[in-house]
């Protein structure tokens, strides 16, 4: 355990007992417990002392203890639909990876882009960001990197070795496929789990409802063009390759293909319930106008999908079904219990008048709106080059919340500028697990991910900024 592990192990504690236990309150008993909990948490989650979700589970110790919550209050948090919603798209996710149409997706959508070395990058992208959407940034980077490594192995063993144009195709590529892994979580509520830690504290806390397609209608446009800038910054600016060519590598696209045969009757099976999934979830709101005694959400499409992908048999004789229970001990269950700590968090600050506190604080200040909204923003994105991404909506969630009624503006103005902020995190190898799974590559320096990866946080914070003034309020 190194030192940062080490302090904050004992440094969480004590500050909690030192907070919770001052001669005079700094805002009340049940505030200044919560205010406890959360730096304890904080500190926990920041240096990664103990597993980010043994911490998340401190609110369902400490809460019913410190006489916060009850603990059937605290309890239900971890289990809100938005956490079975989550937990059908994991479990879908499993099923495309289990019979390799992840795989298949992405080789397909390279084969189809070409074989120039700017249009590999562009597959690359594309087919890395098409399966972040449904699956997680973490394995569909590791789907691509092996894709990824053949392909620059060409250019390793060509004539002229491996020259400067070669190191820039392959600077492209790794950092491409890290920031399109990254940003394509944003399109989709499944993606990445900042989206589902917003929308499970507006649906717990607020009574907001954001349905899966109109998430889509925001993040699928922010998503595509962030991945446009990331494409352009690397290949045309930062890393350009020129008239590099390499027709083999079409070849290595096509063998990787042709290893994986004809498509099977499970991988069949399994595209028909993803794909009626994914349609159910887009055209929810209109099944339910149409049939209003149906009363679909999104979580209930999402535990149909797991459902069916545990109960349908693929092989009745056999009693082999497409997947099963015992595939499930490679399903994130820590991410689960994640977004029940977070959530939990979020309502001992709502109960214990936090959140009022930070809104009538921001109602008497002098701050304008946009100057609060660039200050959350610029927080968010760089905070989370340095710590878990869902831990930090987690906490700084229901603050943004409180900021926004101070600001008497609606809290989905603020709170999806800056939920989206937490997935911008393009910098360093340790703010996401992409970024870390391509540095290992070894093809990449810290130097030349920190270089690109500040100019695409400096363009996230402009998009943001733009996404708060004038797309959100036109959207809701």
């Amino acid at each position: 355990m190194n030192l940062s592990r080490k302090l904050g192990l004992f440094l969480g504690p004590i500050l909690f007992l030192i907070i919770s236990n001052l001669p005079s309150a700094l805002i009340s008993e049940k505030g200044d417990a919560v205010i406890a909990i959360a730096i304890w948490m904080i500190i926990w989650w920041i240096t990664e002392a103990v597993s980010i979700s043994v911490t998340a589970l401190l609110p369902l110790l400490l809460f019913p203890l410190l006489d916060i919550l009850p603990i059937a209050e605290v309890g239900a948090n971890y289990g809100s639909p938005i956490i079975f919603l989550f937990f059908g798209g994991f479990v879908m996710a499993l099923a495309l990876e289990k019979v390799n149409l992840h795989k298949r997706i992405a080789l397909t959508i390279i084969n189809i882009t070409g074989t120039t070395p700017d249009k590999v990058v562009l597959g690359f992208m594309i087919a890395t960001a098409a399966l972040s959407m449904w699956i997680s940034n973490t394995a569909s980077t590791v789907v691509m990197l092996p894709i990824a490594m053949s392909v620059i192995d060409l250019l390793l063993y060509d004539e002229d070795g491996f020259t400067k144009k070669d190191s820039n195709f392959a600077l492209s590529v790794m950092l491409g496929i890290a920031f399109s892994a990254n940003a394509g979580g944003i399109a989709t509520v499944i993606g990445t789990p900042p989206n589902s830690v917003m929308i499970g504290l507006l649906e717990n806390e607020y009574n907001i409802e954001i349905s899966f397609l109109k998430w889509m209608v925001i993040g699928v446009p922010f998503s595509a063009v962030m991945i446009v800038i990331s494409y352009l910054v690397l290949v045309k600016w930062m890393f350009p390759s020129g008239q590099l060519k390499f027709a083999a590598s079409k070849n290595v696209i096509k063998d990787e293909l042709t290893k994986l045969g004809p498509m099977g009757g499970k991988e069949k099976m399994v595209l028909i319930i993803f794909g009626v999934t994914v349609f159910l979830w887009i055209f929810r709101t209109l099944i339910n106008k149409i049939l209003p005694d149906l009363g679909l959400s999104d979580t209930i499409i999402s535990m149909l999908a797991a459902i069916s992908l545990f109960t349908i048999p693929y092989n009745l004789k056999k009693g082999d079904f497409l997947i099963h229970w015992g595939d499930t001990h490679k399903l994130a269950w820590g991410i689960l219990i994640l977004f029940g700590g977070g959530l939990a968090l979020a309502k001992g600050m709502n109960v214990s008048g936090i959140v009022d506190l930070v809104a009538n604080g921001i109602a008497s200040s002098e701050i304008s709106i946009l100057v609060t909204a660039i200050l959350l923003i610029i927080l968010m994105l760089f905070m989370t080059e340095l710590m878990s991404n869902v831990a930090l909506v987690a906490v700084l969630a229901p603050v943004v919340a409180g900021i926004a009624i101070g600001l008497e503006i609606p809290i989905l103005y603020l709170l999806i500028p800056v939920t989206i902020a937490s997935s911008c995190a393009f910098m360093l190898p340790m703010a996401t697990p992409p970024n870390a799974i391509v540095f290992a590559s070894g093809y990449i320096k810290v130097h030349q991910m920190a270089r690109v990866g500040l100019i695409l946080n400096l363009i996230s914070v402009a998009l943001l900024v733009i996404l708060f003034q004038f797309i959100v309020p036109l959207l809701f």
